[in-house]
Formats: structure tokens, C-alpha cells, sequence
């Protein structure tokens, strides 16, 4: 193990890990010195707050592309904020089955328009969806959770379907920029703190 800079200790302090738990990835940048770690850190305290999303929905959102990273250092960082928020088990559990329902949306619905052939659009897609209907979090933000998910995911058909259920149901487009650059700030430090 080598010996980790002041800003990474910090950046372990903040997502409550202990040195021991640094990643291959995180260990290259400290060998090589790397001023990144300290980018990635400012940029995921930048995104813990913001003035369109509460304190529970950001923990939610982390949740939800944690879980589509397979991140369980970063899963447990936001579960422990969003319980920190009051966030229910119901509510957490639905920021994991959002994300089980879109990695399943995400591969379908982009097949489709990849290949773009009127045949596979005719053919009914019999994936139950059951959850959307009625969700814990409320309709317009698990639709901001499948947005955020569906952009990590790359599926533009899924991206502009949801940005504009989100915002036909009233949220804002600032709304949408904040889940996004979360989104994105989450699957970045994914890279380096496994």
C-alpha cells in the first residue's frame, strides 16, 4: 500500500472509507501524482448540494447510478445520506429497482433504434413496468431517476422520452441539469473508488 496524499485521506474521509480500501485505479493517480484526485473530490462536494434538489433526492439519485455502476463503496456512501436525509427503506429500495428497470429499457429501447426497423417497434416489449405507475418517490422523480440512469446508459430514445415526462410534470430544466451532473460526477469517481 502506498502512502496516500492529504487530498485523497480527505476524500476518504468524506466518503467515510478507510485508506486500506484504495482502489487499484486510485493507487496509479497517487503514484503519479495525480491533481485529479483533488478535481474529482471538488466536484463530487459540488454536487452534495445543489438549489433544485433536496439533500434525500440527491442521496437517491447517488443511490440509483451507484447501483448502476456496481459500486458498493459509493452505494453505501449514499444509502448512509440518504438515511441521514429520512429517506425511507421503501424509498431507497425504488432508487435500486429504477435502476434494475432501466438497465433492462436502456439495452431494449436502444436495440430499437439502433436498428431502427418498423418491425421491432410493431412487436409489444412485454417488460413489465409495474413501478413507474405508482412509485414511493412520486411520478416526476422516478422519472428524474430513469432520466439519470438512461443518460449513463446512453440510450438517447429513453433520455428524451423521460426529460420530457419529467418536465410535462412539472420539474425544471435546472432540475434536470443538477440529476445529470450528478450523474455524471458519480460515474467518474466510480472510476477510481472501487
Amino acid at each position: 500500500m502506498i502512502a496516500l496524499s492529504e487530498t485523497t485521506e480527505a476524500l476518504f474521509e468524506d466518503l467515510g472509507m478507510s485508506p486500506e480500501e484504495a482502489s487499484l485505479p486510485l493507487q496509479m493517480l497517487e503514484e503519479g501524482e495525480s491533481r485529479y484526485i483533488k478535481d474529482g473530490r471538488m466536484n463530487l462536494k459540488n454536487v452534495l448540494s445543489s438549489d433544485h434538489l433536496n439533500d434525500k433526492e440527491i442521496a437517491l439519485l447517488g443511490i440509483a447510478i451507484a447501483v448502476n455502476q456496481n459500486n458498493d463503496k459509493l452505494i453505501r456512501f449514499f444509502t448512509q445520506k440518504a438515511e441521514a436525509a429520512e429517506a425511507t427503506k421503501a424509498e431507497i429500495g425504488e432508487a435500486v429497482a429504477c435502476t434494475s428497470l432501466l438497465a433492462s429499457n436502456n439495452v431494449f429501447y436502444r436495440f430499437r433504434h439502433f436498428v431502427g426497423k418498423p418491425k421491432y417497434e410493431e412487436i409489444p416489449a412485454r417488460i413489465r413496468m409495474n413501478i413507474m405507475m405508482k412509485p414511493v418517490t412520486g411520478k416526476a422523480f422516478f422519472e428524474l431517476m430513469s432520466l439519470a440512469v438512461s443518460a449513463v446508459n446512453g440510450c438517447e430514445m429513453c433520455v428524451k422520452s423521460h426529460e420530457q415526462s419529467v418536465l410535462n410534470l412539472g420539474d425544471s430544466e435546472e432540475r434536470v441539469f443538477d440529476a445529470i451532473r450528478l450523474a455524471s460526477i458519480v460515474v467518474s469517481i466510480d472510476k477510481f473508488v472501487r
